[in-house]
């Protein structure tokens, strides 16, 4: 079964704990008293100079600007306040991506929403009002007229742009499958 965002916040924060020996709480003071304001300096303060790994170093300094203080549920109606169109595209998206596993989990951000399993596999934008960008982890794969190749060190490799629920054919799905099964 597919972890909500709670459980997977709750699963972050004890790894945290076990690998650190602190909890987030404690991180979070840290970086608050260290006085550094950009992500890119507390990132350095935590992963140098305290040997904690990226990706909890991303969720502390995120914990320390109180964005995980937001529902996600809110968070994902934001995405589309003014886009109202595009959010049948996202919702279909989401139903196809929980059907590729029970490990599947939806984790909603600010500006998108991630589809993960052990790592992200697929990322949703809105991009424009009549626009989703998908950005796929598709490493190796050539791009395509519709595959199209990200910048090198982008969150993903590739992304497809969608604009309605026809864009989401067979062609996507195998895309978003071949994600899945390659994170």
């Amino acid at each position: 079964m597919a972890k909500t965002a709670d459980e997977m916040m709750e699963s972050m924060k004890a790894g945290l704990k076990a690998k650190t020996g602190r909890s987030l709480d404690d991180w979070v003071k840290i970086i608050q008293a260290s006085g550094l304001g950009t992500h890119g300096e507390q990132m350095k303060l935590l992963k140098t100079d305290h040997g904690v790994g990226h990706g909890h170093a991303n969720m502390i300094c995120q914990a320390a600007k109180g964005r995980f203080d937001e529902d996600p549920r809110d968070m994902l109606a934001g995405q589309y306040t003014g886009k109202e169109a595009l959010r049948p595209v996202y919702d279909a998206l989401e139903a196809y991506a929980r059907t590729l596993g029970g490990d599947v989990e939806v984790s909603p951000k600010k500006t998108s929403v991630a589809f993960r399993r052990s790592k992200n596999f697929a990322v949703v934008t809105p991009a424009t009002k009549s626009r989703i960008d998908l950005g796929l982890n598709l490493k190796g794969m050539p791009g395509t007229g519709r595959l199209l190749e990200e910048k090198p060190g982008s969150m993903c490799t590739h992304k497809v742009r969608l604009e309605t629920l026809a864009d989401i054919d067979a062609e996507l799905k195998s895309l978003l499958k071949d994600a899945y099964g390659r994170a």
